[in-house]
């Protein structure tokens, strides 16, 4: 274990975490100062940039922390739910999902998600007033892995439809999730990452996680994907269909 950012974080080494149960692999992106000094003459608040880039990492350090912070293989349902729940606590770690949104996500009425998370010790339901849901984050450590409420809730919408790997209405919540995480993975044309990252993410074993994605390709999200058994590394390429729908939110 080794300490940095002057005491403030402590950090296991990366060999320790891939063999200890209820952790993982942190990139450095989660331990990165958030604070941005401007140089002199330069605007204190730059304009704000459409949705894309920030949301991304966002979704994508919020995702890290739920793989450390849940039990590996909870439900690809229950992580979609707990994303949802991350992203949109106020600054109390309190959250309530209205029921259009849980109906959208095609999670209204999923009784048995909730309990699962509660049963991981992750939340605790305060309020039930069918279709909403409240409930409050048992984690504290939550709310530090992003920045303030209004941005996280744009990053929450991102992960609704993760551009460019919006699936139709549908598609299970195995699939829904992987979509998010190979998102929140593509910075351009292409993606990759890491077999045993990638499949801890998506809270599958590696051969679950390869028939998910044959499923994207199936859905004409991705047009190919390949795995380095060298590297241990997964590689994707986007279909001609989700190159488009990148190139038109990036106009």
């Amino acid at each position: 274990m080794t300490c940095d950012r002057s005491g403030r974080a402590w950090r296991l080494a990366d060999a320790c975490a891939a063999a200890m149960s209820h952790t993982a692999v942190v990139p450095d992106t989660l331990l990165a100062s958030r604070r941005r000094y401007p140089a002199v003459g330069t605007p204190a608040h730059p304009p704000r940039l459409p949705h894309g880039p920030g949301e991304r990492m966002r979704v994508r350090e919020m995702l890290t922390y739920l793989a450390a912070a849940l039990p590996r293989f909870t439900s690809p349902a229950a992580r979609l739910l707990a994303l949802q729940c991350a992203l949109r606590a106020d600054t109390r770690a309190y959250v309530r999902l209205r029921g259009g949104l849980l109906r959208g996500m095609r999670l209204c009425g999923r009784w048995e998600l909730w309990e699962e998370l509660e049963q991981a010790g992750w939340l605790r339901r305060t309020a039930s007033r069918h279709p909403h849901m409240e409930a409050q984050l048992l984690d504290a450590a939550v709310l530090a892995q992003g920045a303030g409420r209004h941005v996280r809730a744009r990053a929450a919408q991102w992960a609704l439809r993760p551009a460019p790997l919006v699936l139709p209405s549908g598609w299970a919540p195995a699939v829904q999730l992987t979509a998010v995480v190979l998102a929140s993975h593509t910075p351009g044309g292409a993606g990759g990452a890491d077999m045993e990252v990638l499949a801890r993410l998506c809270g599958h074993s590696p051969h679950q996680t390869e028939e998910l994605l044959d499923r994207l390709v199936t859905s004409r999200s991705l047009a190919a994907w390949r795995y380095c058994r060298d590297t241990d590394e997964v590689v994707w390429d986007l279909s001609s269909q989700a190159r488009a729908a990148r190139t038109a939110v990036q106009r």
